[in-house]
């Protein structure tokens, strides 16, 4: 009889453990997208999105495992071949911090399909890790493989979001299937160890020309940040909707069925 009641128990919580958040948070202030002007809705989904991304820093309940800073990643891989910057690069064991000072200028959504254009302004973001790199920047080559890292200043992200809806258990969510990038700087600070096989004074020289040069050095490199920066908040994102329903976010979002017909 004991061993019946824990076995039907377990199967309880089983099947009441979605993997995902099924109570509205209190901090979250759903938002109508058809019955109010385009402007309305912006207002409401650009203070419903800062609030999202001050609690993630500070925890949401049934997110725990959603960590936005420091946020980690295996790998990012960059191949850049023209202008003034030609890479074969890679990035990997790459720790993001700064994202915990995120503030939200601008959240629209669009009512056709569900894509996104959000901007995002950080003060300061830390990209470190390990780094591959075959190539140049500007006129200096640049062959090494070490650490890294990247401080871009005051940055102003611009993201396009492209979403397909999908149904689970009768909840709407957010599929987030890419992300597009642009964005500004007023400043950049980096260092690249382990240059020219570790002949310190030329490896010191070339980062403080590039730190010294950072407006050429970032408009080489803007494929490559941008590149980087797509990666993070793709991944950031997909966790982050994975988790909680976009009925959450949008009061009267479609029903996949309602926006793609039912054969899709």
């Amino acid at each position: 009889m004991l061993w019946n009641a824990i076995v039907t128990i377990l199967c309880l919580l089983v099947s009441s453990s979605k993997g995902y958040i099924t109570k509205k948070p209190a901090f979250l202030k759903t938002c109508p997208i058809m019955t109010v002007s385009e402007e309305e809705f912006t207002k409401c989904s650009t203070e419903d999105i800062q609030r999202l991304f001050q609690h993630l820093y500070t925890g949401i309940e049934g997110l725990e495992d959603v960590v936005v800073d420091p946020l980690k990643i295996n790998r990012i891989k960059v191949l850049q071949g023209a202008g003034p910057v030609s890479l074969n690069a890679s990035l990997s064991k790459v720790t993001v911090t700064g994202f915990r000072h995120t503030k939200v200028t601008e959240s629209k959504v669009s009512p056709k399909d569900f894509s996104w254009d959000t901007s995002f302004f950080l003060p300061k973001v830390r990209i470190e890790g390990v780094y591959s790199m075959q190539g140049r920047i500007l006129i200096i080559p640049l062959n090494g493989r070490g650490k890294c890292w990247l401080e871009p200043v005051n940055m102003n992200i611009y993201m396009h979001t492209k979403t397909r809806l999908i149904e689970r258990d009768g909840f709407t969510f957010y599929n987030v299937t890419g992300t597009r990038v642009e964005y500004d700087i007023s400043g950049l600070r980096l260092r690249f160890d382990n240059l020219f096989d570790g002949v310190k004074a030329l490896e010191d020289s070339t980062n403080a020309y590039l730190n010294e040069n950072w407006r050429p050095v970032n408009e080489g490199l803007k494929p490559v940040i941008a590149k980087t920066v797509e990666d993070i908040l793709l991944r950031m994102m997909k966790k982050i909707f994975d988790n909680i329903p976009a009925n959450f976010f949008v009061s009267d979002i479609p029903k996949p069925s309602e926006l793609y017909g039912k054969s899709n």
